[in-house]
């Protein structure tokens, strides 16, 4: 991979992560007003916390490592 290509796959990702955060923080927002809502048990909740916690460490990871690979790349002033 040259230089020249790094920050287009890098704008790509960091918009993925992105959207994942805001699709992820809109989904579990909406899943605690349906089970509250509707009366859903508990364990509904529990499971919409662990698949939102899943994909924010997800989108942690995802930026860590953009920011790894942006330290270690060359720099251009």
């Amino acid at each position: 991979m040259t230089s020249a290509a790094r920050p287009r796959d890098d704008s790509g990702q960091m918009r993925l992560v992105g959207g994942v955060i805001a699709a992820t923080m809109l989904l579990w927002l909406a899943a605690n007003w349906a089970g509250r809502r509707y009366g859903w048990p508990a364990e509904y909740a529990f499971l919409a916390d662990l698949a939102a916690i899943g994909a924010l460490v997800w989108s942690l990871l995802v930026t860590w490592r953009i920011w790894r690979r942006r330290a270690a790349g060359p720099h251009e002033r």
